[in-house]
């Protein structure tokens, strides 16, 4: 497997209450939230008694057939799409994770991750506890079993104030499926529904880490679950709780600035709004003298259509993208140069040859993708090749659920812009303002950022961080 010069967001997750058919709902959010993750991916489901579950390594549409969907049948459900970090690729680690406890049958699955998780680990150890996976998920399920809470709902509360980072959770017991978000609300989790079909005697309570999971199953969007909110739907209806309310709001910028789909809303945003506008602003900040503006596809895109709008450029795909390239592949023995990158992008040589060209990124992590292109864009004549990131440069690692390389392979961490210039081989080089940033993304009253990655600033105490890298986290 080839580690992309991209970060990597760890999850998605889906939940379904009180559908004939949840886990093809499942299935199909899943599908729709693929983006965030291919390593593996799991669903739970239960028909108010018994709770199945099924999770393999690969994509959602290659697990889960018709076949195996038939086994696990339920008007309950939840799933799990994963990308793993670095040496974390295995089965034992996929999710959602389904345990028996003396809370009964629970199932979790969880985007983000909690940065105290090492420390908690080690106590529950001691105390006699046994972990079946490496993951961060685990404590929590541990936590809840070991609390003294009686209720499932009060225990979830009681072991979520005991825990520090980034958590989105859909939770599932035989009869009644849970939401959750951490106090700072850092990854995105929405609630949607589905009018009751005929015969059915209430609506489909749905939950998914983005709207675009909404869309393709037909259910409408409502709100986000909020910073520190649990969610319960059961027999008794939709009932809402807050455990902790005094964190500030840190919600991850970077879903906007590439994470998320941009058909989606996000945080109570739409993406393709943010995007746009930070190519607009990226426009206004770093203008440039040029014939074409050409998108890096296809996370480039959105913001290389506000560049070309805001400065009158034309936008043009001066790179094509082959949507098929599996996982392995037949390298030719004779190496061709930047193999790799040649499988994904190909310039369009008729559209750059003899142009100037503004090409639009939405990060450089190492730098050594960027280069290549740069690189494939004037072998294919270019004039003039000017680079654009639509956000500020990456100096630090994040800790709550991205997989980031180390600081010491972050470029921005150890060039200047002048220096990433001459290493990527660009004419010129600007990346968008942090200020210009969080006007894009609309920061203001109702809604606060997280920007650690291009600050150092982190949010909350990183407490394991010593002990493991943000590249080696279990999710």
């Amino acid at each position: 497997m080839r580690r992309t010069d991209k970060f990597h967001d760890e999850c998605g997750v889906v939940a379904i209450f009180a559908h004939p058919e949840a886990e093809k709902l499942a299935y199909l959010g899943l599908h729709a939230l693929q983006h965030r993750g291919q390593e593996s991916a799991g669903i739970v489901t239960s028909d108010g008694l018994t709770s199945r579950v099924h999770k393999a390594m690969g994509t959602v549409a290659d697990i889960f057939t018709e076949d195996v969907l038939s086994k696990i049948r339920g008007t309950l459900a939840i799933g799990h799409t994963r990308y793993s970090t670095a040496g974390d690729s295995a089965l034992l680690n996929a999710q959602p994770i389904l345990v028996q406890s003396n809370k009964g049958s629970i199932a979790v699955a969880h985007n983000g991750n909690l940065v105290n998780a090492v420390e908690l680990r080690a106590r529950l150890e001691r105390q006699g506890s046994i972990f079946q996976t490496n993951s961060d998920t685990e404590v929590i399920v541990h936590l809840i079993a070991l609390s003294r809470e009686h209720t499932l709902p009060e225990a979830i509360a009681d072991a979520l104030r005991r825990v520090e980072g980034a958590f989105s959770l859909v939770l599932m017991s035989p009869d009644r499926v849970i939401a959750a978000r951490d106090p700072r609300g850092f990854r995105p989790l929405a609630m949607g529904r589905i009018p009751a079909l005929e015969g059915q005697k209430r609506d489909t309570i749905v939950f998914a880490s983005e709207t675009c999971a909404f869309d393709l199953i037909g259910a409408t969007y409502e709100r986000d679950v909020r910073p520190g909110e649990i969610i319960v739907v059961g027999p008794e209806g939709v009932k809402s709780r807050f455990y902790s309310t005094d964190a500030p709001q840190s919600s991850c910028i970077f879903e906007h600035v590439y994470f998320s789909r941009p058909d989606s809303i996000v945080f109570g945003r739409a993406v393709q709004t943010s995007r746009e506008e930070l190519g607009r602003q990226l426009a206004r900040e770093a203008p440039v003298e040029a014939d074409l503006v050409v998108p890096v596809p296809d996370s480039g895109v959105t913001a290389a259509v506000g560049y070309a709008a805001e400065s009158g450029i034309p936008f043009r795909f001066g790179l094509i993208r082959n949507h098929y390239v599996g996982r392995t592949f037949i390298e030719p023995s004779q190496s061709v140069r930047d193999f790799g990158v040649r499988l994904k992008l190909n310039p369009v040589r008729a559209l750059l040859e003899g142009r100037r060209v503004v090409l639009i990124d939405d990060s450089i992590v190492r730098g050594t993708t960027s280069r290549k292109i740069v690189r494939m864009i004037r072998n294919a004549g270019a004039k003039e090749v000017h680079m654009r990131i639509s956000c500020p440069p990456t100096i630090s690692p994040c800790y709550y659920g991205v997989d980031t390389p180390s600081k010491d392979q972050l470029i921005a961490a150890n060039k200047s812009v002048d220096e990433i210039r001459d290493y990527i081989r660009a004419d010129s080089l600007a990346y968008l303002s942090l200020e210009g940033l969080k006007k894009a993304c609309g920061e203001g009253d109702k809604i606060s950022y997280c920007s650690a990655c291009y600050t150092g600033k982190y949010p909350t105490n990183i407490v394991d961080v010593e002990e493991i890298s943000p590249a080696a986290v279990p999710r």
